[in-house]
């Protein structure tokens, strides 16, 4: 893969934010708020059975079944509730609809602290950049509340799009937009597949954000792997002659 580099494309989730507490404490705080007291580990158990339940049967918010991303979560989130001995039905669509809009928030949404750096630094090396999500169409509002949205030309999140990471779809639709060759183009990200695999197969520069250093495939060259993205604008620097 040859250079010049020329634009950086970012996934969001566990790369610059992340959520700040965990999904069972929020949805317990809703449901204090509506006179119900609920146990937080339950919560969370249900939550991740009722994710994986839509996430396998409805992928990418349902949106080739006929869902968008809010349906999809009203769905999710009453289905948890349900898990947990929920049953009235106006209750259930109110705690869904409030916390599909608090998650709206940046409230609920914590930037990790080498985020704003890496991303002024990539814009002072006259880099451009450019959003890679599978999330839905709230990205572009939380990305603003916390202060990130300035910094992208542009944001493709995969209910946008059509299709989700690893798809390669996504990523031209993100090549499209930046008008230049995959080798003229990196990715960030924190996982293995749908970032790094996913974009390098397309031959673009992807880098593997490992915080935790919890991935240990053989197949990762110590170049293409970050612990922080202070290490970021070095390794870009390399490509952009």
């Amino acid at each position: 893969m040859q250079g010049p580099l020329r634009w950086v494309l970012w996934d969001v989730k566990d790369t610059l934010l992340k959520v700040r507490s965990s999904v069972g404490k929020q949805y317990c705080k809703e449901a204090e708020r509506r006179g119900l007291s609920l146990n937080t580990a339950e919560v969370e158990a249900a939550f991740h059975q009722a994710y994986r339940h839509y996430f396998s049967h409805y992928p990418n918010y349902g949106v080739t079944q006929g869902l968008d991303g809010q349906i999809w979560w009203t769905k999710v989130v009453k289905d948890t509730f349900s898990k947990c001995g929920v049953q009235d039905p106006g209750l259930l669509n109110t705690m869904a609809q409030n916390l599909y809009q608090d998650f709206c928030s940046s409230e609920n949404w914590e930037v990790f602290p080498d985020s704003k750096a890496a991303l002024e630094s990539c814009s002072s090396l006259g880099l451009k950049m450019g959003v890679v999500s599978n999330f839905d169409s709230r990205l572009e509002g939380i990305l603003r509340l916390c202060g990130l949205l300035h910094h992208f030309s542009f944001v493709v999140t995969s209910e946008q799009a059509g299709v989700a990471k690893p798809d390669p779809a996504i990523f031209q639709q993100a090549l499209h937009k930046c008008g230049v060759p995959a080798a003229s183009v990196a990715h960030i990200g924190d996982h293995y597949v749908y970032d790094y695999v996913a974009s390098r197969s397309l031959g673009i520069h992807g880098y593997l954000l490992d915080r935790h250093n919890k991935h240990c495939y053989a197949d990762i060259p110590p170049e293409h792997r970050l612990t922080s993205l202070h290490e970021l604008p070095s390794r870009l620097q390399q490509h952009m002659n």
